[in-house]
């Protein structure tokens, strides 16, 4: 029987979880052994008694329930300390962001584990179910608005008032992507005036389509980017739209900016000198904090004022909604497990499948992903080398540690 271990997530106020009593119950009717930390859903409002309901097994030790796992479902990437305590040959599931990580990536490979990165899930129609960043930042872009309207002092919608009429609040989202079209959404919904800007051209009819006023930079070579996302732009572009930006954020009340570009620090589109002209008491909501930060003054894990404007730099917006958040990627995961099984209940990755050729960092000992070899300095991996996953054997356990790391 094939063993899937749900950790505790490590990093500190971290409130998430990789599995809730329905996935459990789901796995577990699939034939597989679920084993969940003991204590794991607790940021989530899920006690341990909920997941043995479900058919769970709870273990207390983490590093034996790591040690015993064919599969290790969870949410942030891996620790050092943890691959070294991963059965040799077993499959992790979670993000990992390889290209940052290689020294994670060298590990993992090194006791030949399975690395599935949700992060390099392929932006396709088919992986719609198992695409977490989508299904984390649409909650985050939600969120975003909710502690935007909490720091303004002032509401969101027009109000018609015997003491006379109350303007509406005025935001603005940068990208509009998942969690740029969520904030739109929800921006519009609480009744402010909502414009948004996004160099791909294909954005300007979604932004529209939910209310919003799109703000399109003119005369000026736009590169287009690949699988969803928008490409870096050139410093002429970047000029033009700042120019073209200046003055709504003149008028702005809220900023959020979500810009992102896949696997680079996020690009600067709120200079100093856009804070300087904004109006005191207005908000920056910077999604993008964790990677950067789209404002030049943005402190990332933290709130600050500067020159008047409040600049929110929050981290991990997702576990800020941790019900809701994990249930979205319990249930991506589980997606992803239940297409690797065949009828027979069988656990075995195939790179016939365009997601797990596009998600697999490393397999077997040998690193998968075309761009991850590349940046370790391997030669390109031929087709024939390539070669579809066995289920999970059992195989004897990693030594369990007997204290984690601090």
């Amino acid at each position: 029987m094939v063993s899937v271990f749900i950790p505790k997530e490590a990093p500190e106020g971290e409130r998430r979880v990789a599995a809730t009593p329905d996935t459990v119950k789901k796995m577990a009717a699939k034939g597989l052994k679920i084993v969940v930390q003991s204590g794991a859903g607790s940021g989530s409002h899920v006690s341990d008694e909920q997941f043995k309901e479900a058919g769970a097994e709870i273990e207390s030790d983490r590093a034996k329930g790591l040690a015993n796992a064919d599969i290790v479902l969870q949410i942030n990437i891996p620790t050092e300390e943890q691959i070294g305590q991963m059965k040799e040959g077993s499959s992790l599931i979670s993000f990992l962001w390889a290209f940052e990580h290689l020294d994670l990536v060298k590990l993992l490979n090194e006791r030949k584990i399975s690395m599935f990165a949700m992060d390099a899930i392929p932006r396709t129609t088919r992986a719609q179910k198992d695409d977490a960043l989508s299904s984390q930042a649409s909650l985050a872009g939600y969120k975003a608005v909710l502690v935007a309207a909490n720091h303004l002092h002032k509401i969101l919608p027009m109000m018609m008032t015997p003491a006379g009429t109350i303007k509406p609040a005025r935001f603005v989202i940068i990208g509009v992507g998942v969690a740029g079209l969520q904030a739109i959404a929800t921006a519009k919904r609480l009744g402010a005036i909502v414009e948004a800007t996004d160099p791909r051209p294909e954005t300007k009819e979604q932004a529209e389509s939910l209310g919003g006023k799109f703000l399109e930079v003119q005369g000026v070579e736009v590169k287009k980017g690949e699988g969803g996302y928008a490409a870096e732009q050139t410093e002429e572009y970047k000029q033009a739209q700042a120019e073209m930006l200046k003055k709504a954020f003149a008028n702005a009340d809220a900023i959020i900016t979500t810009a992102l570009i896949p696997y680079k620090k996020a690009p600067t589109t709120i200079t100093a000198e856009h804070v300087k002209s904004m109006r005191p008491g207005s908000v920056i909501i910077d999604l993008a904090a964790e990677r950067g930060g789209n404002c030049a003054l943005t402190e990332p894990g933290k709130t600050v004022v500067k020159e008047g404007v409040t600049i929110v730099g929050d981290l991990n917006w997702p576990s800020t909604v941790a019900v809701n958040s994990s249930d979205m990627y319990a249930k991506n995961v589980q997606n992803i497990v239940f297409d690797a099984m065949d009828k027979q209940g069988n656990f075995k990755w195939d790179y016939k499948d365009e997601i797990v050729d596009g998600a697999m960092v490393c397999h077997a000992g040998e690193v998968h992903h075309p761009k991850v070899r590349e940046l370790m300095g391997l030669p390109p991996l031929k087709k024939e080398e390539e070669k579809p996953a066995e289920a999970p054997k059992p195989a004897e356990a990693a030594p369990a540690a007997t204290e984690e790391k601090k």
